[in-house]
């Protein structure tokens, strides 16, 4: 009975956060779903750019910040706060074109405050359901997170551009109400309960422990899988209209089509890593190397429908090795109390990389083209070779 009520509970508390996180990542890639429609307004690549640049960098930043405070506040209130005040300022975005640079400070506060959901709410996770249970839901919130990309790529299409961040905006604050009843009737039932850290008090954990834990190479691994996973991304829609010439309409609906795709990626790289006798490493290895691969191959096979399935494969083995970060490795430091503060620091490394990636590619396109734009992405797969590589010292707690 108690097994059966302990998958209730996480099956609660999955649904609940899965679908905040799935509103959060509708309105991450808002900006990257309008592109098109905004340049053809009159809008610059280097703006568009800028403008995303600096979002990722405050998004970062939040992460880093939140990820710590998330260990010491209820995420009741962390998720909810987030999502309202973000919603506040992505809605007041599109219509401030007299004002750029207001808007785009605005722009950048919502990566703020969308930062006050993710690690709070890993940790609320972790806390609150079995190990396997926490996995599973954390698989939902990687789900979430790719669902999101087409989603929003499908406001776009039924939508003028300023109407997307409208809905993506009303959408939080529906969430957000939500989120405060539920997490309200969890408490009042008894199927939730906070661990706050205290000040003064001693970690369970320490920074020698999660040096053993392979806090570096899950560093790289994030910096690398967000520039892949955001960056790339971001300018897909891009890429499809200017490098392969589709019109505005055809390349928002491609890019639709391929997020639905890539929004499989975390249950494929799931089942890879199970089959891999749930062995992290091996797995991140493998899907770097299938990224190093399939970037090449849309470097060398220009037919558009060939080019852009590679590319798709190549960011979904990305996502794969992503996938692992997020739903395994984080969840593996339940035990040091750490959990929102690691995740804060991991996503803060990831959006960094992220932010400056972003101001790097749009100044590239321009520069270099993307063919050329294309190499440097096969590097960043064969650098995640690099960084996978088995060099990990005996004794490692990578298997647990």
């Amino acid at each position: 009975m108690k097994i059966r009520q302990n998958t209730k509970i996480a099956l609660y508390i999955g649904t609940l956060c899965s679908v905040a996180y799935f509103v959060v990542y509708v309105a991450r890639n808002a900006l990257s779903a309008a592109t098109p429609q905004m340049l053809a307004a009159g809008y610059t690549e280097a703006y568009i750019g800028s403008a995303s640049s600096l979002f990722f960098m405050f998004y970062a930043v939040g992460q880093l910040i939140n990820g710590w405070i998330g260990d010491r506040i209820k995420a009741k209130w962390m998720i909810t706060g987030g999502l309202v005040f973000a919603a506040i300022a992505s809605v007041v975005f599109p219509y401030l074109e007299t004002q750029l640079t207001l808007a785009m400070l605005l722009y950048a506060l919502s990566g703020f405050f969308l930062s006050m959901i993710y690690a709070p709410m890993t940790k609320f996770i972790a806390e609150n359901t079995e190990p396997i249970h926490a996995e599973r839901c954390t698989v939902g919130l990687a789900f979430a997170s790719f669902f999101g990309s087409p989603a929003a790529g499908i406001l776009a299409t039924l939508f003028i551009w300023e109407s997307v961040f409208v809905v993506s905006s009303l959408a939080m604050i529906v969430m957000a109400v939500m989120t405060v009843l539920c997490f309200t009737v969890f408490e009042r039932r008894g199927m939730v309960h906070y661990t706050a850290r205290v000040r003064g008090e001693k970690s369970k954990g320490s920074v020698k422990e999660l040096f053993s834990r392979q806090i570096v190479k899950y560093s790289l691994v994030s910096i690398l899988t967000g520039i892949i996973r955001t960056s790339v991304v971001f300018w897909l829609p891009t890429y499809i209209v200017q490098y392969l010439h589709f019109s505005e309409t055809q390349g928002t609906a491609i890019f639709t089509v391929c997020s639905l795709v890539i929004s499989l990626t975390t249950f494929i790289a799931m089942f890879i890593y199970g089959r891999l006798g749930r062995d992290m490493d091996k797995t991140v290895l493998i899907m770097f190397i299938a990224t190093a691969a399939f970037f090449l191959l849309t470097y060398f096979v220009p037919y558009p429908i060939f080019n852009i399935a590679f590319l798709v494969l190549a960011i979904m083995a990305a996502n794969g090795a992503a996938t692992i970060l997020w739903s395994v490795y984080c969840l593996r430091l339940r035990d040091t109390g750490l959990v929102s503060s690691v995740t804060g620091y991991l996503d803060f490394l990831s959006y960094m990389a992220a932010a400056i990636a972003n101001i790097i590619f749009a100044n590239a396109v321009t520069a270099i083209g993307w063919g050329n734009l294309l190499l440097v992405w096969v590097g960043l797969g064969v650098l995640g070779i690099i960084i996978g590589l088995p060099f990990k010292k005996r004794g490692c707690s990578c298997k647990k």
